[in-house]
C-alpha cells in the first residue's frame, strides 16, 4: 500500500517536472569585465523575473563569440549583443529579432584614444602621424571597438590596421583598452565611448596621460535580442511580454548600470548599415 503510493507521488512529481516552464536565460556581451558584468546583469535578472513571473537567470561568457554561440545552440534565450554580434547571432537563428535598444543605441559612436607621448590632441580627422604607431582594437568581434573604428580607418588611410600601424592588438574589452593606452603598452586604441565616458566620471581614468582624439560619425549598435521559439517553450504571449518588460524597464539604478536613459523599440532593419559594413571589410561572410 505504502509502496504503491510513494510510485503514484513519484509519478505525479516527474510529470509535474515534465511540464514546468524552462528557466529563461539571458547573457550579454562582454564588453567590461567580468566583476562589472555580473554586478550589472544579477540587477536586470532580477528585475525580469519580477516581470515575467518566472525563473530568469543570467550567465556570462568569456567572448563575443560565446555569446552568438550560446544563443545559436539556445543555451541563452535572451542577449544583449553589439550591432555586428547581434547581426552575426541572426543570421544563425532564423526568426531572431532585436527587439529593443537604448534612447542612445541608434546613435553610437567610437572613440580614438591616444597616450600623451604621442603628443595629439583632440581634432576633426585622425592625423596622417598615426602611421608608424601602435594600436589596440578591443574585442575582434566589437562593433565599437574593431568593426567602426576598422571601417574609418581604412576608408581614411586607405591601408588595413596592418599595414597602417606598426603593431596591433585586441584588448579583449573596452576598459582594458582604456588601461593598455593609459599606461603606454599601446600608444593608440580605439573603444565604445559610454564606457570612456562612465569611467571618466568615475575617476577611474587619468586624463593627463590619455586623451581622446577623435570620434567617429555615428552609427546603430548594441541591441536586445530575442530567439523566435520563445512562446513554444514558455507559452503563448512570452515574446511579447519579454519585449515590454525591456522597453518599460525605467528604474534609475538599472538604466544607470548599462548606461542608457532607456529603452525603445528596435528591428533587425535597424541594423543593416552594421551589416553592409562588416561584409565590406570581410567580417562577415
Amino acid at each position: 500500500m505504502f509502496k504503491m503510493m510513494f510510485r503514484v507521488l513519484a509519478l505525479m512529481i516527474l510529470a509535474g517536472s515534465a511540464f514546468a516552464t524552462p528557466t529563461f536565460v539571458f547573457t550579454a556581451i562582454p564588453d567590461q569585465d567580468e566583476t562589472q558584468l555580473k554586478q550589472r546583469f544579477q540587477k536586470v535578472a532580477d528585475y525580469l523575473q519580477q516581470e515575467l513571473q518566472t525563473e530568469v537567470r543570467f550567465i556570462p561568457v568569456k567572448s563575443y563569440a560565446a555569446t552568438i554561440t550560446a544563443f545559436r545552440n539556445n543555451q541563452v534565450q535572451l542577449a544583449w549583443f553589439g550591432g555586428l554580434s547581434g547581426v552575426k547571432a541572426r543570421e544563425l537563428v532564423p526568426g531572431s529579432r532585436a527587439v529593443a535598444q537604448g534612447v542612445e543605441d541608434p546613435e553610437f559612436k567610437s572613440y580614438f584614444i591616444a597616450h600623451q607621448s604621442t603628443g595629439l590632441s583632440a581634432a576633426d580627422r585622425l592625423p596622417q602621424s598615426i602611421d608608424g604607431l601602435t594600436f589596440t582594437f578591443g574585442s575582434k568581434g566589437s562593433t565599437s571597438g574593431r568593426l567602426m573604428p576598422e571601417y574609418h580607418l581604412r576608408e581614411q588611410f586607405g591601408q588595413s590596421p596592418d599595414e597602417l600601424f606598426k603593431r596591433v592588438g585586441f584588448s579583449g574589452n573596452h576598459s582594458r583598452t582604456i588601461a593598455l593606452v593609459e599606461s603606454g603598452a599601446y600608444q593608440l586604441g580605439a573603444l565604445n565611448y559610454k564606457v570612456w565616458d562612465a569611467a571618466v566620471e568615475a575617476g577611474k581614468v587619468d586624463t593627463a596621460k590619455v586623451k581622446v582624439i577623435w570620434e567617429t560619425p555615428t552609427y546603430p549598435d548594441y541591441q536586445w535580442t530575442l530567439r523566435g521559439d520563445l512562446d513554444a517553450a514558455y507559452g503563448e504571449g512570452f515574446t511579447d511580454r519579454v519585449e515590454q518588460a525591456l522597453l518599460k524597464m525605467n528604474d534609475p539604478e538599472l538604466l544607470s548600470s548599462f548606461p542608457r536613459q532607456g529603452f525603445i523599440p528596435a528591428s533587425n532593419s535597424d541594423f543593416e548599415p552594421v551589416r553592409k559594413v562588416a561584409k565590406q571589410i570581410g567580417l562577415l561572410d
